[in-house]
């Protein structure tokens, strides 16, 4: 089995911070688009044994990691509430 923790994480994280910003979209398509471009933008930490997926959770506890992500997250949203790919509802 083959994972990369990274999505793990980004998909634990990111409601808590997408609650800070109540008035941009939340459907389906922006916030895998959210997704998408933080995740090609952070250091993937694949794992294929259990000894893998422990060692991402104890880097998942630097402050850099979260520093990271918190910031590759908050570019992804600020690009995607700008330009939505999805029609506006009238």
């Amino acid at each position: 089995m083959l994972k990369n923790y990274m999505e793990n994480t980004v998909d634990a994280f990111l409601p808590h911070l997408i609650a800070n910003y109540p008035d941009i979209c939340k459907c389906e398509r922006c916030i895998e688009d959210i997704k998408a471009i933080a995740l090609n933008n952070l250091k993937p930490a694949y794992y294929v044994t259990q000894e893998g997926l422990l060692y991402s959770k104890v880097d998942e506890m630097t402050t850099q990691y979260k520093a990271d992500l918190t910031s590759e997250l908050t570019k992804a949203i600020d690009i995607v509430s700008q330009n939505p790919r999805h029609n506006k509802l009238i």
